[in-house]
């Protein structure tokens, strides 16, 4: 290759299209939002056609999404360019307007927290608890499909500020076990190989998650999409048989979920990463996710994307599974299919997978693999890994 192609594949060729959100202190967010809602006023005011298309929000768009590949590691990102979203307030029927409007309540509502003195230090978000949200409610019932974190996810576009600079606490659904030791700032320690089935639920706060130190003495990370395998895998100490931590979001990966995967990705970077999902799009699009970032949250996808392995369950583990589990394709499941086949990131190998899934008509869950005893999940992880038998 090249030298040219090898900048611009890297990741310092694509850093001069990059448009990133930053992590910042409250003074330069507070800056940012007077910025803001002054332009916004403005727009407001104009004595032609009212607009807020002069305002900065990043397009998050395919069309605007590109592929980021680091040049010291093999961790691959989506990211956004530099485009901008251009909408009318005077456009008939779109109460997406409104819905601009609710975004200075959202900033004012950060502002309020940014300058509160009681609030944390220098370059660090003060963890209150935002009620921004539910001051917006009202404004989002004017649009049932615009939901306050797509709300949020366009403030972070505005202001190009990480959802941490703002404060924002997210919602999670994630829990991990196994052989991890999370260490605390206030020196608290969780030793997550004793836990119960359910596993230590991992905090919305990602300052918290910031701060916690971790030590391991595991080989191996496993990400499972449902939380029933999840659970049945710690019921069975899988962990103590394979020296492996175990992580799940519940589903379709939340913030706090990608954070703290990135933040066991960096601290031991020589420990592989498995994802264990559904034979179905779905199952494939969340370990893009993982692997990719999203679209959604391209100017912040580099700082959650993984280096994530395929494990299972794939089209070669098809034999192990009875005729009768099998599903019937449903339209969700095209659809997910249509989006991934035109995405720019999809690699080779999970394109041929997802081919083979739309060829068939067919999908298949993990669960079916009890089909040859409870016992069987455990013993397959293991062989899988130990034969290398991953993409």
């Amino acid at each position: 290759m090249a030298a040219a192609d090898v900048a611009a594949a890297s990741l310092f060729g694509a850093d001069r299209r990059l448009c990133s959100a930053d992590i910042l202190a409250p003074a330069e967010v507070r800056a940012r939002i007077e910025v803001a809602v002054l332009n916004f006023l403005t727009a407001l005011t104009s004595p032609t056609s009212p607009a807020i298309s002069v305002l900065p929000l990043i397009s998050r768009t395919s069309a605007n999404c590109n592929m980021r590949n680091g040049l010291l590691n093999d961790v691959s990102s989506v990211y956004l360019s530099y485009a901008f979203s251009k909408r009318s307030l005077m456009r008939e029927g779109n109460a997406m307007a409104f819905v601009r409007g609710g975004h200075v309540l959202i900033m004012e509502g950060h502002g309020d927290v940014l300058q509160d003195p009681g609030g944390g230090e220098a370059g660090q978000p003060t963890g209150v608890v935002l009620q921004a949200p539910v001051r917006l409610a009202q404004v989002l019932q004017l649009s049932a499909s615009y939901s306050v974190a797509s709300s949020y996810a366009d403030v972070v576009s505005l202001l190009r500020c990480t959802r941490q600079s703002l404060g924002v606490m997210a919602s999670s659904r994630g829990a991990l076990i196994g052989r991890l030791v999370l260490h605390g700032p206030d020196e608290e320690q969780i030793d997550c190989s004793i836990l119960g089935a359910s596993g230590h639920a991992i905090t919305g706060d990602l300052s918290v998650l910031s701060k916690l130190n971790l030590s391991s003495d595991a080989r191996y990370i496993i990400v499972v999409e449902k939380d029933a395998i999840f659970q049945r895998l710690a019921e069975d100490r899988l962990y103590n048989q394979l020296p492996c931590i175990l992580i799940t979001a519940k589903g379709y990966p939340d913030i706090a979920t990608r954070f703290i995967l990135h933040r066991l990705s960096q601290t031991f970077p020589n420990m592989p990463i498995f994802t264990l999902v559904d034979w179905n799009p779905a199952g494939l699009a969340i370990l893009c996710t993982y692997k990719y970032g999203s679209i959604s949250m391209g100017l912040e996808s580099y700082r959650y994307a993984c280096n994530v392995k395929w494990l299972g369950l794939r089209g070669d583990d098809l034999q192990l599974i009875p005729q009768n589990a099998f599903q019937e394709l449903k339209p969700r499941d095209l659809q997910i299919a249509k989006s991934l086949m035109s995405s720019k990131f999809l690699q080779e190998s999970h394109r041929a997978e997802l081919t083979k899934m739309v060829d068939t008509g067919k999908r298949a869950e993990i669960e079916a693999l009890y089909s040859s005893g409870f016992d069987f999940l455990g013993k397959y992880i293991t062989r899988k890994i130990v034969q290398g038998d991953y993409i």
